[in-house]
C-alpha cells in the first residue's frame, strides 16, 4: 500500500516518468524507503525533489 502511494506521489506530484520509477523499483526490490535514494543515485531527481520525497515519507 505504501509503495503504491509513493509511486502515485512520484508520478503525479514530481512528474517523474514511470520508466524512471520502475528503474528505481527494480534496484530496490520494492522497498519504499530506498526508492528515493536510487532515483537520486541515477540522477533522475534533484536534491529538492529528494527532500520533498523524504518529507512525504515522514
Amino acid at each position: 500500500m505504501m509503495l503504491e502511494k509513493l509511486i502515485v506521489f512520484l508520478q503525479d506530484e514530481l512528474d517523474i516518468p514511470a520508466d524512471q520509477v520502475n528503474l528505481a523499483l527494480r534496484d530496490t526490490q520494492a522497498i519504499p524507503c530506498q526508492v528515493p535514494m536510487q532515483l537520486w543515485k541515477y540522477g533522475l531527481i534533484n536534491m529538492t525533489q529528494l527532500e520533498k520525497i523524504f518529507d512525504w515519507l515522514e
